[in-house]
Formats: C-alpha cells, structure tokens, sequence
C-alpha cells in the first residue's frame, strides 16, 4: 500500500497535534518494510521528521505555503495532484482544517475535535465559520473518519451529520519508552537545573490559549487556595503562546502571588517527562478537549491529577483523577486544598492514574489507524 500523510498542520512541532502526528509516524515505523510512505513537510519543520528518513519518502513543501490561508489552498490544489504523482492508495489528512475535497485516492481525516460548537470565542468569526460550515461539507467528502474518542465521534455525527459506520474511534496513545515513573529527586534536579524551579509546584501543560484552556480562572483558583493554604507551592504553566495569551500574562501581572506564577513557554519534549514528575499535582482544568494528552502523560510519570471532565476527558481519565468544574473557581482551590494535605490521597492518585495511562499505547494506535487505511481502499 502507498500512503500519504500531510503534516502541515503540527505548527513547527508546539501543539497537540504535533505530537499525535510525529508520535504517530514513529509507532508506523515497524509497517515501513511493506509499505510506501510518503510525508509532505514544510520545509522548516524537516528537522522534526529526521527519524523518518530512512524508511519514508520526505516531500518537502515550500515555506510560503505555512500560513494558514496558503496552506488551505495547497492541501486544495497543490496536493491532490502530488498525491497522484506519487500513485498513492491512501491520503491522510489528520486535522479538519486542511481536508481535501478532490479524491485522487482513498481519503482518510482524523478529527480532534470540534471545539467550535462548543466553546464560544475559541477562534475568531473566519475560523469559526470555517470550522462550521467549509470543514463539515469537506469531512463529507472523506473516506473514513478517525474521531481520537467515542465523545469527538458522538460530535461529528451530531455537527457533521456523518453516519457513525464511517467513524473508526481510535484513541491516542502514550509513548511509555518517554513517560513512566522515575525518581522525583532526580526529577526536581533536572527541573531546577532547567527552569529554576526550586519550590513544589502545581502544574498545567496546555498552549497559552484564552477562553479554551482557562488559565484565567485557574489562576484565580490558586490565589484562592495560596491565601487559605498558606503553603509555598507555587502553579506552573508549560506551553507556548497561542490566541488571547496576552490575557494570560497580564492575569499572572495583576496577580498578588505573580512571583509565584510562572509561564515557561513551550517545553521540550526531553523536558516534559521530567516536568510532570517534579509536580506535586498536574491540574487540566481544560473547557473542552478531543482527547486531553498531557493529563495521561502526567499519570504516566506518576503525578495526581486533577481535571476537568469536559469534552473527552472524563472518558480518557476515567476515575482515575479528581475530576473538577472548570467553571468553579472555589472547586478547584478546594481539590488543591484537599491534595496538599493529603498524602495518602495523592498516592492513591498516582496509583489509580498509572494502571489508567497503561489503557493508552501508540503502538495500539498505529495498528488501528493501519486498519482504516486497508477498509479506506477497499471499501465500495
């Protein structure tokens, strides 16, 4: 089989779906030896992809083409015609933004999630109505769908009204060769070392987005609890700057505990293991996510967590974390409250959240989206 893959959706490496993509073609690694694999990379991203070298085809695609507008237009006229260069079976757009409305091949979508329909100002009015109105009569168009949940599935055909025998729901996996338990002092010293993190913190992995991931009331949340614990933990954010950020970092400005708050940009991926095992608590207090990776990355590394079951997490956490109102300042100050006086509750989180990280595996996930792949050709 040959197949096609566009990656020039993963914004230099920094977003969530960075990682399923690379995480994903890594996992694809073993089906290289009797399949044709071929990747479309924008030229300054080529670097992240060196691992694939040696067993997939690379394309490189001009850097003019990166902004999201141009890029559009490529994926709708530039790259069905390298898919029929390439004599490819099957095409793999894995972000409804860019899906492709001609069909050299078999196509094949994967769907996040559909964020738009759920939370208001998550984009501006053109990306909204792009991700309402274009990208539902594009995923019509697909093949075979992969939703990363059954809840992003429920969404697509609820919003895209698509009949559910053309959705496979194939999870997202964990890289455990990345993520699994290893010694916290060590942890502390490498993140020290790093960041100059020298007091327990509370942490929180997500890009810098505002409303979507609601920094602002977590931030309110930990004043709340710093002015009641009076402890020296201090809340941590990892991720890079994204739309409405400049209101994250004013909030943290205006904060009375500002010098206890601090926003390390996007962290690298040799980092973040290390990052989550320091933590005291990993807090995800996400207002709507297709799956959520990083609290299951954080039970990987043996972290309590604490999250919001909005969207697909309570299905991907499971009860294996304090589960919270994002909506609830006074909620989240108080599940923090509860974990810094409570060892053994911390422990039992770090148990229960391990034994459910183990549900989660990129090899499992290579072998599922395989399989859509072979029911994309051969399918009437």
């Amino acid at each position: 089989m040959r197949i096609g893959i566009s990656t020039s959706v993963i914004q230099r490496g920094k977003t969530g779906v960075a990682q399923y993509v690379l995480a994903l073609l890594r996992a694809f690694r073993p089906y290289t030896s009797q399949h044709q694999w071929t990747l479309f990379v924008l030229d300054e991203d080529l670097p992240l992809f060196e691992f694939a070298r040696d067993c997939m085809t690379i394309v490189t695609v001009p850097e003019q083409h990166r902004s999201p507008v141009k890029n559009i237009i490529w994926h709708q006229t530039r790259l069905p015609k390298l898919a029929r260069q390439h004599r490819l079976d099957v095409l793999h757009v894995p972000s409804y933004r860019r899906l492709v409305w001609s069909r050299p091949c078999a196509l094949v979508a994967t769907i996040h999630d559909l964020a738009p329909f759920h939370v208001r100002g998550k984009y501006d009015w053109k990306r909204m109505f792009y991700g309402r109105v274009i990208a539902r009569r594009l995923a019509r168009r697909q093949d075979r769908i992969i939703a990363i949940s059954q809840n992003t599935a429920s969404d697509i055909m609820r919003f895209f009204h698509i009949d559910e025998p053309r959705i496979s729901v194939v999870h997202n996996g964990i890289e455990h060769e990345r993520f699994f338990p290893a010694s916290r002092e060590e942890a502390r010293a490498a993140v020290f070392q790093q960041f100059g993190l020298a007091r327990p913190f509370v942490l929180y992995v997500a890009r810098l987005e505002h409303p979507a991931k609601n920094h602002l009331r977590l931030i309110s949340a930990f004043e709340r609890f710093k002015a009641e614990s009076h402890s020296d933990w201090c809340l941590v954010f990892g991720g890079s700057d994204w739309h409405g950020a400049e209101a994250i970092h004013a909030a943290i400005r205006r904060s009375r505990y500002a010098s206890e708050i601090r926003a390390l940009g996007f962290v690298p991926d040799t980092a973040l293991p290390n990052l989550y095992r320091a933590a005291e608590v990993f807090v995800y207090p996400s207002l709507y996510e297709g799956f959520g990776l990083p609290p299951i990355e954080a039970m990987a590394c043996n972290c309590p967590v604490i999250c919001s079951a909005r969207g697909s997490l309570g299905e991907v956490v499971g009860t294996a974390a304090e589960i919270v109102d994002p909506e609830d300042e006074q909620a989240i100050a108080g599940k923090l409250l509860r974990l810094i006086s409570n060892e053994q509750e911390r422990n039992r989180l770090r148990v229960a959240g391990l034994a459910q990280s183990q549900r989660f595996d990129w090899k499992r996930t290579a072998e599922a989206t395989f399989n859509v792949y072979q029911t994309a050709l051969t399918q009437d």
